[in-house]
């Protein structure tokens, strides 16, 4: 049997163990406007934890905070565990260029789930089939070229000009990646990063903008995930406020047969 090559995905996101350090490169794949997607770059260091032989258990949790850009290139990886219990595991990860500073930190929490009381309090919101809506087309940034954006509410508009009055920063839409692949921790912890900035929505333009910092909760480990056996996700996104040059966000990412695998919230920093 031949082997598949690697999904461009998991290409981009390879890391390379060291003695003390472990090493990622950037992506041109999964480029923003002048930085790495951040969703790509959240899963190369949750693939690092994932791979570290100390690591148990499936992610839980995992917050970044971009302190400052990341260029272009070669970045290192420094982890440490700094706390493990008989089910949980806290990490702290700083992701660094050419011996300079932290530009990124991030904190994660890996758990090793067991069966117990389950019960969901909210539904997956109604939307039609992914087989049964057009694609986004592509748009500037290269990243957004991996993704099947499936607008069914929120589609963003930037041609019509600045809205006079502020719009809906909700939008519902399918993701998937561009070539499917099967959906696991780090496609969805990336896919949490996918929704296109809420202010562009309310406004209906493109300002400069940047994630400051994530924060991802997953409700499915591996084992969930193999079982639910999908390419795409159902995305749901929304903002409550945008204030001197902040703006949250929160979103939620559904399996098509109706279960909440990861939720999600964010500050992004903007210029308008």
């Amino acid at each position: 049997m031949h082997s598949k090559s690697p999904h461009l995905f998991d290409d981009a996101t390879r890391i390379t163990a060291g003695d003390s350090r472990w090493q990622g490169r950037t992506s041109p794949d999964y480029w923003a406007f002048v930085g790495p997607f951040g969703g790509f770059t959240a899963a190369a260091i949750l693939r690092a934890l994932m791979e570290h032989p100390q690591r148990a258990g499936d992610p839980l949790a995992l917050t970044v905070n971009f302190c400052a850009p990341i260029a272009e290139g070669a970045f290192d990886l420094d982890l440490r565990l700094v706390k493990a219990n008989r089910s949980s595991q806290h990490w702290c990860v700083e992701l660094s260029q050419d011996g300079r500073e932290p530009a990124t930190l991030a904190t994660a929490v890996l758990a090793e789930r067991r069966p117990s009381w389950s019960q969901a309090q909210v539904k997956m919101p109604e939307a039609k089939p992914f087989e049964k809506i057009r694609r986004y087309p592509d748009v500037a940034a290269n990243w957004t070229r991996q993704y099947d954006f499936r607008f069914i509410e929120g589609l963003i508009d930037t041609g019509a000009g600045v809205r006079p009055q502020p719009g809906s920063a909700f939008s519902k839409l399918w993701i998937g990646d561009r070539v499917p692949r099967k959906i696991d921790a780090l496609s969805l912890l990336a896919m949490s990063d996918a929704f296109f900035a809420r202010i562009f929505h309310a406004r209906g333009e493109i300002v400069p903008i940047g994630t400051v910092s994530l924060t991802t909760y997953f409700h499915a480990d591996a084992e969930d995930l193999a079982r639910e056996d999908i390419s795409h996700v159902l995305g749901v996104a929304d903002a409550r406020i945008f204030h001197k040059s902040y703006g949250d966000q929160n979103g939620e990412l559904w399996s098509p047969s109706g279960r909440l695998l990861a939720t999600t919230t964010q500050m992004t920093y903007f210029k308008a």
